[in-house]
């Protein structure tokens, strides 16, 4: 069986320490939350809508908000006020379970995976993952291959830099590239 990350994370706060020069391990990186967001704008059809609310929240195990429209824009046929997606924040437990998971299950599920760019990580040290497809997690059925919709995930955590952060995320199993 596979270590969690919280128990990864004693081992790799001590290593993080040394390399950065921390005075104490409390310096070292975390993850503060995950945001796992999905946009409806393409979707004419209302019941569509309620797939991705119902899918999101089977995913995560918990109740998406919906965001909308903040102005109008005639250029995307878009109104003010109208629905155009869908957002979860996870924070501590269920924060630590969805990236087990993402790691673990669903991105071995993706098809042609070869691991993720280091460029996704930006100087603030959080992390963002397009996902094409959400049937890679298995709590989706696949019968319903019609109603297929994207995911963007975004992993923040507390590190000062973008090297920082790279070396905390390949520390707890995030499969990065290394860079050529």
């Amino acid at each position: 069986m596979f270590k969690s990350i919280r128990e990864i994370e004693k081992d790799l706060r001590n290593t993080l320490k040394d390399k950065f020069a921390y005075k104490s391990i409390m310096q070292s990186p975390k993850i503060e939350k995950v945001v796992v967001a999905a946009g409806v704008g393409s979707f004419k059809d209302p019941n569509k809508k309620e797939i991705v609310e119902d899918r999101l929240a089977k995913i995560t195990g918990q109740k998406p908000k919906y965001n909308k429209a903040r102005k109008s824009i005639a250029t995307f046929k878009l109104r003010e006020g109208q629905l155009i997606g869908y957002q979860v924040t996870l924070r501590g437990k269920r924060a630590y379970a969805f990236i087990e998971k993402l790691i673990h299950v669903a991105l071995p599920r993706t098809r042609d995976f070869q691991g993720l760019s280091a460029d996704a990580v930006d100087e603030q040290g959080n992390f963002t993952i397009g996902i094409k497809e959400h049937t890679i997690f298995p709590e989706t059925s696949d019968e319903e291959l019609k109603n297929v919709f994207g995911l963007g995930v975004t992993i923040v955590t507390n590190a000062k830099s973008k090297e920082e952060a790279l070396e905390y995320l390949r520390g707890i199993g995030m499969p990065i590239k290394k860079d050529k």
